[in-house]
């Protein structure tokens, strides 16, 4: 049964900092790409980041330049930097995780949430 371990988060002053981080337990299968998603109060769930096994990594145009994806690959964990926050940034956070159990079969697994919220 895997899980998506999350921490991080809370309530944070505009221009602030804040680390979240996401580990997977529960499956021996590599991982492929692992992401971080947002879902803002009466809109939809959005990508914010994600980052390949090769460690491409790919960025939403509202975060580029203030938020950092990384992980490390040893404890299955990914990590989501967030600098110059703005109360837009508000909302709920999830991870996402895809594991590789076949050369086609990739499940993609979700945290439970933590609400960010940005106080101005």
């Amino acid at each position: 049964q895997v899980q998506l371990v999350e921490s991080g988060g809370g309530l944070v002053q505009a221009g602030g900092s804040l680390r979240r981080s996401c580990q997977a337990l529960g499956s021996t299968f590599s991982i492929h790409e692992m992401g971080w998603y947002r879902q803002a109060p009466g809109k939809h769930r959005e990508l914010v980041a994600k980052i390949t096994s090769g460690e491409r990594t790919n960025y939403a145009g509202s975060v580029k330049d203030r938020f950092t994806i990384s992980r490390d690959n040893a404890k299955n964990t990914v990590y989501l930097q967030i600098n110059s926050l703005k109360p837009e940034d508000t909302a709920v956070y999830y991870c996402n995780v895809d594991f590789v159990y076949g050369d086609y079969d990739i499940r993609g697994y979700w945290g439970q949430g933590t609400q960010v919220t940005v106080s101005s």
